[in-house]
């Protein structure tokens, strides 16, 4: 069919059409005579883009769903929505302070506060894939609201974002992609922040949790230590991330400079560590295999 049948079928206009086709996200066959003709693919591909724009993505973000075949480039811009809507909904919160006499200069804080954070959590989105970035983003976006004033924070900002820009993005090879996507697609932010809520309780709480878990937790290890684990491919994503967490500075350089950076993460890194020593203690036998992954 011609654009004229296309523009009829997909619901768009032929101006919207043609804009499409000069940002390359369809390419239709071009006849002899000059003419476009578009395909029942060509279609498809024309309303997903009407739904894309809809619902406020850009070309360069339908752009980046259209190359990636995992679905992980949706979830990534879902959850760029929800921390947008968050970031709004604190921007309300701001200006109804300012209507009832806050600061400007308060507000001039707070602002550049939230716009510095967002920075890391961007990032953080970009370079970590599907799951595991939604859930660094999340993690980390509750310690990135504090002011950053004093210098050593400053310089520890400063570092956090250089440290972001310098490194590759982490890529799994096509099968573990493959096994990533499947394993993890039925994940929302919101068993995200149901995992974080348990792990605070765990960690505020260790004794509680041990004993209310020790079943799970000796069942956990015992497969954790087991060749049938070894052998699958949630493994080799495991070392894959403590490899890549080692050799490109998130153990050595995120991590210490967002402890610098936020009081509140310094808090809870160590309140983590206090947590696992107790879980050591109580199961002695496990030290060797975490100072093996460490």
């Amino acid at each position: 069919m011609l654009i004229k049948e296309a523009a009829k079928s997909s619901g768009l206009t032929k101006k919207a059409i043609e804009y499409y086709i000069e940002q390359e996200l369809i390419a239709p066959k071009i006849l002899c005579n000059g003419y476009r003709e578009f395909e029942d693919k060509d279609i498809e591909a024309l309303k997903k883009i009407s739904v894309y724009r809809r619902l406020g993505l850009s070309i360069e973000e339908i752009k980046e769903v259209q190359r990636d075949l995992s679905g992980s480039a949706l979830k990534k811009f879902t959850l760029k929505k929800e921390l947008k809507v968050q970031r709004e909904e604190l921007k309300r919160s701001m200006l109804e302070e300012l209507s009832r006499g806050k600061s400007y200069r308060e507000m001039e804080d707070r602002l550049r506060s939230l716009e510095e954070g967002n920075a890391v959590i961007d990032r953080l989105l970009d370079l970590f894939p599907g799951y595991y970035g939604h859930f660094l983003s999340l993690h980390f976006a509750r310690f990135l609201q504090e002011p950053i004033s004093t210098e050593e924070q400053k310089a520890a900002y400063k570092e956090i974002i250089e440290f972001l820009d310098g490194i590759p993005a982490l890529e799994f090879p096509p099968d573990l992609q493959e096994y990533f996507t499947e394993s993890t697609k039925d994940f929302t932010s919101e068993n995200i922040h149901d995992i974080m809520k348990e792990t605070k309780k765990s960690i505020e709480n260790t004794e509680d949790f041990l004993k209310e878990n020790k079943e799970i937790i000796e069942a956990y290890h015992k497969y954790k230590q087991s060749q049938e684990y070894k052998d699958s491919p949630a493994y080799k994503i495991e070392k894959l991330l403590k490899d890549f967490n080692s050799t490109n500075g998130y153990n050595d350089i995120f991590i210490p400079a967002m402890k610098r950076l936020s009081p509140a993460y310094n808090d809870y890194y160590r309140q983590l560590e206090i947590a696992n020593e107790k879980f050591l203690k109580s199961y002695p036998e496990l030290e060797k295999l975490y100072n093996e992954r460490d």
